[in-house]
């Protein structure tokens, strides 16, 4: 009886002792399986959002006039408002004064102050950029200090220009500043001889 009573525990503690190492087992393979899936992606379809220059241009807070940055990259691709991404070069925010000037904190939405636009160069092409600027719409007569600023960001951030400007009116475009990087992504030639960029294709469609 003793013998047959001992049997019967013994097969019992075997079988809860299967039960636990198979959910172990389930575990550890479900455990495996999901390290896999959370593996790094594919890099083929990765874009790389680093950027090479960055080109800011500021006007004074809370002002309602609308300036645009215009970019000329050296294969005279141009970067403005309506062509927001060359491939190279992207408009990184587009700054419209105080229209649509609203952010969302906390449920409440607030007005922005900050009159800025931003716009990144992702790779270095030898040859000349041209950032201009354009007082897209002017409410004063008075003429409307902009400052423009372009950066270097790698190896580290160098100060490639920075400079004040004034707009007069509704369609003006000015060059604010041109220069040429070399082979070696080294900036030269810095100057702001005019050049006009969107009047020009304004005067073209025009005939």
């Amino acid at each position: 009886m003793r013998a047959k009573k001992f049997f019967r525990m013994t097969n019992g503690q075997d079988a809860f002792t299967d039960l636990l190492f198979n959910a172990l087992l389930g575990f550890t393979s479900m455990f495996t399986i999901a390290f896999l899936l959370i593996s790094e992606p594919s890099k083929a379809g990765k874009v790389d959002n680093k950027a090479e220059f960055l080109v800011t241009i500021r006007w004074p807070d809370n002002h309602p006039d609308d300036v645009d940055t215009i970019v000329e990259d050296p294969r005279g691709n141009l970067l403005w408002f309506q062509n927001r991404d060359t491939g190279l070069m992207h408009l990184d925010r587009d700054d419209r004064g105080l229209m649509g000037d609203r952010v969302n904190i906390d449920g409440v939405e607030i007005a922005n102050p900050i009159n800025q636009e931003t716009a990144s160069v992702r790779a270095l092409l030898a040859g000349e950029y041209v950032v201009n600027i354009l007082h897209y719409k002017a409410n004063y007569a008075e003429p409307l200090s902009v400052a423009v600023k372009v950066e270097k960001l790698n190896p580290q951030v160098q100060l490639i220009y920075y400079g004040q400007h004034e707009l007069n009116g509704t369609g003006e475009e000015r060059t604010a500043v041109r220069f040429t990087l070399d082979a070696n992504g080294e900036s030269t030639g810095i100057n702001n001889l005019q050049k006009p960029l969107l009047t020009r294709l304004a005067k073209k469609a025009a005939g």
